[in-house]
């Protein structure tokens, strides 16, 4: 039976940490322009948000309100052309793109819709990653640890396309969060997933969220995912509303 959507004036959201915690994403009038043809595409317009620690948000809009964009400014992933966004305090939108790169290791988990795993790597090797990056002597035996908790323990030695699309999000999620950050952002999490897994990846990722204690922005178009959080931001034409 297909789930019932309510409507968005009646959802209920949990309550929002305390607003004394020190805001993990401090974002101020950000801006995002880009050519078409003659003319220019205004996709963010003055968007301005804080997100406390530990806090977890949902942005929502319909497509092509600029959710995602949005999420990548946050992210680091893109650049305003106008406006600023800062992590824990830490303004990062103007640092170069080595910076920027550095100061994500370790602090920064992804986790998107397409799972973005590497083809030629292992399950165990895809969540290495991050870790080696980052210079760890222990990321084998982390990375091991973390897909284990996600419940893909006995699929280390297995390439991306041996797994479901369910194992493969478990995967993207334990890559996520194998470094301790202390942000993860999530796109469309369980877009490509079916109802039933789609639920269980949601649950995975709110449970380690909780023991993390982090801070958690995701975008979709799933309002009953959306409700879970502590906060929703909705965008119509690049502002929120």
């Amino acid at each position: 039976m297909t789930p019932v959507i309510p409507d968005t004036a009646t959802i209920k959201v949990s309550s929002q940490p305390s607003s004394n915690a020190p805001p993990a994403i401090q974002a101020d009038t950000l801006s995002r322009v880009v050519p078409l043809g003659e003319r220019q595409l205004t996709i963010l317009d003055n968007v301005s948000l804080t997100v406390a620690e530990g806090e977890t948000l949902a942005i929502v809009g319909a497509s092509g309100s600029g959710k995602t964009t949005l999420l990548g400014l946050l992210a680091g992933l893109d650049r305003p052309n106008h406006g600023s966004v800062a992590w824990h305090g830490e303004t990062v939108s103007s640092l170069s793109e080595d910076a920027l790169a550095k100061r994500r290791q370790g602090a920064i988990g992804f986790v998107f819709q397409s799972f973005q795993l590497l083809p030629a790597l292992t399950a165990l090797e895809n969540v290495m990653l991050p870790l080696e990056l980052a210079g760890a002597n222990d990321a084998q035996t982390r990375a091991q640890d973390w897909l284990n908790r996600v419940g893909l323990g006995e699929r280390v030695d297995h390439l991306p396309k041996q797994l479901s699309g369910g194992e493969q999000q478990r995967v993207a999620i334990a890559r996520a969060f194998v470094a301790s950050p202390s942000i993860v952002f999530a796109d469309e999490p369980t877009g490509n997933l079916d109802t039933d897994t789609g639920a269980e990846v949601v649950e995975l990722m709110f449970t380690l969220n909780r023991e993390q204690g982090t801070t958690l922005v995701l975008v979709t178009h799933d309002l009953e995912l959306a409700s879970r959080c502590h906060r929703m931001v909705r965008l119509a034409r690049g502002k929120v509303i």
